[in-house]
């Protein structure tokens, strides 16, 4: 009985007229343009603005560009499953969703903890990305912010965890509050602001790319791929698999356009394109932005928190006039990569609720604005306070992860509802099946394996308390196994 009720499936057809009827209370009001500049906005951002730099430092060196084609590739097997996923069972809730329908209960809610845990730290990593181009561009007009209120509070070190002597990192903190009072105004209002951003930083982008390649030093490119240092990870092709591993995250964003599916208009035929279209766009720029970066910089130089900020530094006055753009963009970019992970986390706690695996607090939608705003607050203050108390490298791992297991299981789900529901009309159909989903799946789990055993600490740790949650409230309250609840 007990393992009928962990592995019970949605039944497809109702998800499917439910999501049609429109229950729930979220609008559809996203076009095929919102979904590729969702997507843009949630991919390009703090793999570019943040993360090229301390990957390259600290794992790959130059060779941080294979190790982003690596991700790329992966990410693209992967958004080919999600595409069919998203064009059949266009509902909020991304990968949780499709695993109910697939699955059954028990594995979609242990995706959906894993999901939770991944928008949670990337949100949180983003804002702690943004502080530092926000203090680097504060310095820079003479303002500068009290240490007290400009670093997380902790600190990972070799030795283990220690107080950093800040109280909290302010501007992160800040800027979750500021877009979650944006979100609250509505998915519409939302998405027509990401457009402005998007075509600010892509522009911003295009300008460091055009106007760096003159400044690039051909011997910053040697070794290209620096010897591995005798530790697996640490240079050399370990390193650019775990680079690869680390950066991953950068393609998180057509994830989280995957949770907003109940809200586009017309999500069979555009949520592929969004996903695809918004992949391969920021793929380019993303290989594009490191070779220019490393090429300007030293490799070695680069384990900061703002590395394009420090290249335009670097290039002297020839480039000064560019530095308040770069620096102006990053803010805005990485502003609507919080802003669509952080509608993405709600989407996901909305989606959960609704199923009564969490609290019903969580499913509420605002009548006027169609948004759930329960969540959305809450994802907001839990965001944060992980911002202002945690350190950006370590954010980075859990979210690589837990991104990693999600697009696992994305890819094993093809397989699985191929095989039991071939019936099942796809407007959009993964090609090669089952080899695109297969090698999807072997190059996630051989980036997993390549990341450093104490992320895989906080991994087990994370789930222990999830199947807490589930077997002490989530099996109980199930409207799937207790529909009078």
């Amino acid at each position: 009985m007990m393992i009928q009720k962990l592995f019970k499936k949605k039944d497809f057809n109702l998800v499917i007229r439910e999501s049609q009827e429109g229950s729930g209370g979220l609008k559809r009001n996203l076009s095929a343009a919102n979904l590729v500049t969702l997507g843009i906005g949630a991919i390009v951002g703090t793999g570019i603005f943040v993360i090229t730099g301390q990957a390259a430092a600290q794992y790959a060196g130059p060779a941080l560009t294979i190790s982003f084609l690596i991700s790329a590739i992966c990410c693209v097997l992967a958004g080919l499953c999600y595409a069919e996923f998203a064009s059949m069972i266009p509902v909020s809730g991304s990968v949780y969703s499709y695993s109910y329908v697939t699955m059954g209960e028990f594995p979609a809610w242990f995706v959906g903890w894993i999901l939770i845990l991944e928008y949670l730290f990337a949100c949180s990593s983003v804002a702690a990305g943004w502080s530092e181009y926000m203090l680097s561009l504060l310095n820079e007009w003479g303002v500068h912010l009290s240490p007290l209120l400009s670093r997380a509070t902790f600190d990972h070190t070799a030795e283990g965890w220690i107080f950093s002597g800040s109280l909290f990192n302010f501007p992160a903190v800040a800027i979750v509050a500021l877009l979650s009072a944006l979100l609250l105004g509505g998915i519409k209002q939302s998405a027509m602001i990401n457009n402005v951003i998007v075509v600010i930083k892509v522009g911003v982008i295009l300008l460091f790319i055009a106007f760096g390649i003159s400044y690039i030093d051909t011997s910053n490119w040697t070794p290209y791929i620096p010897q591995n240092t005798g530790e697996y990870g640490i240079y050399g092709w370990s390193g650019i698999l775990r680079g690869a591993a680390v950066v991953f995250y950068a393609y998180l964003g057509f994830d989280a356009l995957a949770t907003a599916a109940q809200e586009a208009k017309n999500p069979q035929k555009d949520m592929p394109k969004g996903i695809l279209i918004s992949l391969l766009i920021c793929a380019l720029l993303y290989v594009a932005v490191t070779a220019v970066l490393t090429g300007m910089v030293n490799y070695k130089d680069l384990n900061v928190g703002a590395p394009i900020a420090l290249a335009i530094d670097r290039a002297g006055d020839g480039l000064a006039w560019l530095r308040p753009l770069i620096k102006l963009g990053a803010i805005a970019g990485l502003s609507s990569v919080i802003l669509v992970m952080m509608l993405g986390q709600s989407r996901i706690y909305y989606s959960i609720s609704k199923d009564g695996l969490l609290p019903k607090f969580f499913s509420k939608v605002n009548d006027k604005k169609g948004t759930p705003q329960n969540a959305t607050v809450f994802s907001s203050i839990i965001t944060g306070l992980i911002a202002g108390l945690f350190p950006l490298h370590v954010l980075n791992e859990l979210v690589s992860i837990g991104t990693l297991l999600a697009f696992t299981i994305v890819c094993i789900g093809i397989l699985v509802l191929r095989k039991t529901r071939p019936d099942l009309k796809r407007p959009f159909k993964t090609p090669f099946v089952p080899f695109v989903p297969l090698l999807g799946a072997a190059v996630c789990i051989i980036q997993m394996g390549s990341l450093p055993m104490v992320t895989w600490n906080r991994l087990l740790g994370w789930i222990a308390i999830g199947l807490v949650i589930y077997f002490v409230y989530g099996i109980k309250n199930s409207t799937l196994n207790n529909p009078k609840n």
